[in-house]
C-alpha cells in the first residue's frame, strides 16, 4: 500500500509541471521583483475600489443635467485647443 502511495504521489509530482500553464510563456526577471508581486496581490483590490466606487460616482455626475452640477466635461466633447491652454 505505502508503495502504492509512494509512486502515486512521485507520479503527481512529476506530472504537475507538465500540467501548469500560462497565459504568457515569456518571463523576465522583472516579473519577480518584490514590488511586482505586491502589485499582483493589490491590483485586484484596486479593480474592485473602482468598480464599486469609482464608476458609479462617474455615472452620477455625468447624467444629463447633473453634469453642470458637478462640473463634468464628457471626454468625446473635450478638445484641447487654445482657450483651454
Amino acid at each position: 500500500m505505502k508503495r502504492i502511495l509512494a509512486v502515486s504521489l512521485l507520479a503527481l509530482a512529476l506530472a504537475l509541471p507538465a500540467m501548469a500553464s500560462a497565459d504568457d510563456c515569456k518571463y523576465d526577471d522583472s516579473q519577480s521583483h518584490p514590488l511586482r508581486i505586491l502589485a499582483y496581490l493589490v491590483h485586484p483590490i484596486g479593480y474592485a475600489l473602482e468598480w464599486a466606487i469609482a464608476r458609479p460616482i462617474h455615472y452620477v455626475v455625468s447624467r444629463e443635467g447633473a453634469d453642470i452640477v458637478f462640473g463634468h466635461t464628457p471626454h468625446d466633447d473635450y478638445s484641447f485647443d487654445e482657450d483651454y491652454l
